[in-house]
């Protein structure tokens, strides 16, 4: 048997490659909409994707099943558990629990772990040409290494109300009765690594083992005891923000994701007639420069999506394709870049980029505004505003601002304040600058705390106490 764990360090997501050796068959478990890296591990293993499948409808990332089974002639598999509202809405094999799937000699079985969300299905896997008992898990969004799926994202992110009491629920019960029914030695494979927002505390660990979290995960202990109401209460405390375009994941997970195909290469453009869009605002620009690059001047009404390994997260944060069908125009050294950048865009969804420049020559530009760390206590603002986690803000904030996540302001400004400056902050000016420069696009005037609340943090520590 080949197992190969694809992780994806921009949203923290793993799917998985299985492949039976001696027929030269595949399976791929949760794909992402980039699907070069499926074909790529089948082709230099002389295997044929046969089929997809994946272990509930996703809310961090769009789905690649239905774009890997256009691509590949595979039959896609998706959950038939959780009762009518949690059904998805594109043809496909229904699992149910107890389903299996084989592949050569390999055997995939889907076990019903509700908690994370109603249709979440887990995949125990028995490499047939060894043992008749499985020895892995595929556990979804369903136990991490060191956490678990929240349950609360149905009402963050897909419109619920208090679906986190009984999604808490059935996470105790498929805890106590499928994971820890299971032997210890059987590894486990998640669909998230440290990072994720699918949990408040994931471990980078790649695996982990039943036995291991058993006695070592912070939840074991209210399991052994049958404290359902104690680990309730420890699970829903402190998670972290849900991003907004979560519900966006989730409504065109369950209805489909569109199927892009085969891309063409991206073209540089010429700088005319990118400054002629810029001017018409017909396209909107992407500087993925680091943000102290940025602040000396940048190209006028863009947005900063920092090139590196978060590109998806920040990028899904500044554009809501859903509100606003501009094409990018990336800054990226060379086509190679481009064509990575829009790799990343494209598995949260924002799927039309016209093509890339190499540098801001000719170009509008414009200078985001800074303020000192010491010049804010005077500084007539309308809103000073807190873009880190509510869990950050809490642990220490600005005296008088308001916390409202960089990855839900777009989608909040109905609690801005229509008129006057508002002043941004983060932790250490990375998210504020992604945060700034989609609230500017927007229309509101914003001034960037320079060095963020680090700083501003070093600064007040600086200063005599009686100041």
């Amino acid at each position: 048997m080949l197992l190969e764990r694809i992780y994806d360090e921009d949203l923290a997501q793993a799917s998985y490659f299985i492949g039976c050796q001696r027929k030269g068959e595949a399976i791929v478990v949760d794909a992402r909409r980039d699907i070069a890296p499926y074909l790529d591990l089948a082709a230099a293993n002389g295997m044929k994707i046969v089929a997809v499948t994946e272990t509930h409808i996703h809310a961090d990332y769009l789905s690649g099943t239905r774009e890997l089974a256009e691509a590949t002639g595979a039959e896609m598999h998706v959950s038939g558990e959780g009762g009518e509202d949690w059904q998805y809405g594109f043809e496909a094999n229904r699992l149910h629990d107890g389903g299996t799937l084989a592949i050569g000699n390999i055997t995939l079985k889907a076990i019903h772990t509700p908690g994370h969300t109603p249709e979440h299905l887990s995949f125990l896997v028995t490499d047939g040409a060894f043992a008749d008992q499985p020895g892995y898990l595929l556990s979804g969004d369903f136990v991490f290494a060191g956490d678990l799926g929240r349950p609360d994202l149905l009402d963050e992110a897909a419109g619920g109300v208090d679906t986190r009491f009984e999604g808490a629920k059935q996470l105790f019960a498929s805890l106590r009765d499928r994971f820890l029914a299971l032997p210890d030695l059987v590894q486990v494979f998640p669909a998230h690594g440290s990072g994720s927002a699918c949990g408040k505390a994931l471990g980078a660990l790649p695996s982990t083992t039943v036995g291991y979290e058993r006695l070592y995960s912070w939840w074991g202990k209210y399991l052994e005891a049958g404290d359902e109401q104690g680990f309730i209460d420890e699970l829903l405390e402190g998670q972290p923000d849900a991003h907004a375009y979560f519900s966006r994941m989730k409504r065109q997970n369950r209805q489909g994701p569109a199927v892009i195909g085969e891309r063409d290469a991206l073209q540089e453009l010429p700088s005319a007639q990118v400054a002629g869009d810029i001017d018409d605002d017909t396209v909107t620009f992407v500087d993925t420069r680091p943000n102290n690059e940025v602040h000396p001047g940048t190209v006028a009404r863009s947005v900063n999506i920092p090139a590196g390994t978060k590109v998806a997260s920040f990028g899904a944060w500044a554009i809501d394709p859903e509100t606003d069908d501009r094409p990018l125009v990336l800054l990226a050294r060379d086509q190679e870049q481009a064509q990575q950048l829009w790799d990343h865009l494209i598995r949260v969804g924002i799927d039309k980029v016209a093509g890339y420049v190499t540098d801001l020559q000719g170009l509008p530009t414009a200078v985001p505004r800074i303020i000192q760390p010491e010049d804010l206590e005077d500084f007539d603002a309308a809103l000073v505003l807190d873009v880190r986690n509510k869990t950050e803000h809490a642990d220490g904030h600005i005296p008088g601002s308001r916390q409202l996540s960089a990855g839900r302001v777009l989608w909040h400004q109905d609690e801005l304040p229509g008129e006057g400056t508002i002043v941004t902050y983060c932790q250490s000016g990375v998210r504020n600058s992604v945060a700034a420069s989609a609230l500017r696009r927007a229309g509101h005037d914003v001034v960037e705390l320079d060095g963020s609340y680090a700083a501003w943090a070093n600064w007040k520590a600086s200063q005599p106490a009686n100041a």
